[in-house]
C-alpha cells in the first residue's frame, strides 16, 4: 500500500511484490483498495478543484502527485481541461519513473536482511534492468523503434490481464483474513497525499 501510495499503484505494487516476496492475497487486497481509490478520485477531484479555483497546471500537478495511477490521473485531468492532461500526464510520468530506483533499493536491503539458512532468499528485481536495457535500445536504436511499439502494446495488455488475474483473487474471504488495517492504511495515507500537496500547491511552494 505505501509503495503504490507513494509511486504509482498497481504498477508499484506489482513490481514491488515478487521482491518482498508478497502473498497473493495480500497484493490482491492492495490492488483493490488502490483501484477503489482511483475510481473515487475520478469523482472527487475534479469538483474539488474547480471549488479551490486550481489553474489547468496547478489541477494537472495535484492529480499527478495524489491520484495513484496514470490512468486515472488522465481520466481525471481530461475532465478539467487540455493542458490539464499534458502536465498531469507528464509529471505522472516522472513519478513512476520511480519504481526504478525504489525496487532496486528495497531488493538490496532485503538481500542484507540476516536470514535463516533454510529460508528463501529474497528476489532481485532483476527485469528492472531488463525493462531499463530495452528502454535505451528503443530510443538509441532507430531500427527497433517499431518493434518496441510492438513490444509495448503486449506488455500493456499482458500487465492488464495479470492484474485482472490477481484481482480475481479478491474475494469476501481474502479481505476477512487480512482485516480491515490495510483498507485503514490506504484511505489515511490518500488522503494524507492529496490535502499535502494540494496545501503546498494552493501555498505556492510546489508550481
Amino acid at each position: 500500500m505505501t509503495i503504490g501510495t507513494a509511486i504509482c499503484g498497481g504498477s508499484a505494487i506489482a513490481a514491488v511484490a515478487p521482491t518482498i516476496r508478497a502473498k497473493h492475497h495480500e497484493v490482491s487486497v492492495a490492488l483493490g483498495i488502490v483501484f477503489i481509490l482511483n475510481a473515487v478520485s475520478l469523482f472527487i477531484f475534479p469538483p474539488l478543484g474547480h471549488h479551490f479555483n486550481l489553474t489547468e497546471t496547478q489541477f494537472g500537478l495535484w492529480s499527478a502527485l495524489a491520484i495513484h495511477d496514470t490512468s486515472t490521473v488522465v481520466g481525471a485531468t481530461l475532465q478539467y481541461g487540455a493542458h490539464a492532461v499534458q502536465v498531469g500526464t507528464t509529471v505522472k510520468l516522472a513519478r513512476a519513473l520511480w519504481i526504478v530506483p525504489v525496487t532496486f533499493i528495497i531488493g538490496w536491503i532485503r538481500s542484507r536482511e540476516n536470514q535463516p539458512v533454510s529460508a528463501e532468499k529474497p528476489k532481485r528485481p532483476w527485469f528492472i534492468l531488463g525493462f531499463l536495457i530495452a528502454a535505451a535500445l528503443v530510443t538509441w536504436v532507430p531500427a527497433l523503434t517499431e518493434v518496441g511499439h510492438v513490444v509495448e502494446s503486449i506488455a500493456k495488455r499482458a500487465l492488464i490481464v495479470t492484474l485482472f488475474l490477481i484481482g480475481t483473487g479478491l474475494t469476501r474471504a481474502t479481505l476477512k483474513s487480512v482485516g480491515p488495517r490495510p483498507l485503514f492504511q490506504g484511505i489515511f495515507l490518500w488522503i494524507i497525499m492529496g490535502a499535502g500537496t494540494l496545501a503546498a500547491i494552493l501555498a505556492g511552494m510546489i508550481k
